[in-house]
């Protein structure tokens, strides 16, 4: 099952440096609340949506992580079925990982551009607003998400953080 985990730069120096992210970890993943939910969408749309709810998910991270840098980060993730649980009681897409996510299981790593700093530094302090709904708030989350994470593969993933002090 593709899996897609939030979260931030010192999340992937843990990830680098232990090998592994301890279970559980909440993720999101095509569920068949998300099927439902979504009748019209084709399976890359389906995929775009989970996606996007690991974005603002980081988002959260960033939120109570005052010091990490202001990037959002997506791990895109294979795992087996039976290492996933699906917790349609919290989200249409969410999900709990049951087993550590070990460096193999990671398929791509997305991760904030520089340009993206200023909009996703006010997303992150915004999100808790916007999910209670405040409509102001909300389009600050959307300015960040008006930028797209970029795509690294998992074996860029130590020159990559060599960009930020750890």
């Amino acid at each position: 099952m593709r899996v897609y985990l939030s979260g931030t730069l010192p999340m992937l120096f843990g990830l680098r440096d232990a090998g592994e992210l301890p279970a559980p970890i909440t993720g999101f993943a095509v569920t068949p609340t998300l099927r439902e939910w979504y009748a019209s969408g084709d399976a890359e749309e389906l995929e775009y949506a989970a996606f996007t709810d690991a974005a603002r998910g980081s988002l959260r991270l960033l939120d109570a992580d005052p010091l990490a840098p202001r990037r959002r980060v997506v791990l895109a993730t294979d795992l087996p079925d039976s290492a996933v649980e699906v917790l349609s009681d919290l989200d249409r897409d969410a999900v709990r990982v049951m087993t550590p996510v070990t460096l193999s299981d990671v398929v791509s790593l997305h991760i904030d551009n520089s340009d993206a700093e200023a909009d996703v530094r006010a997303a992150a302090a915004a999100t808790l607003e916007a999910e209670l709904g405040s409509e102001d708030a909300q389009f600050t989350v959307d300015g960040a998400e008006g930028h797209e994470l970029a795509w690294y593969a998992v074996g860029e993933l130590g020159p990559l953080l060599d960009l930020w002090p750890d």
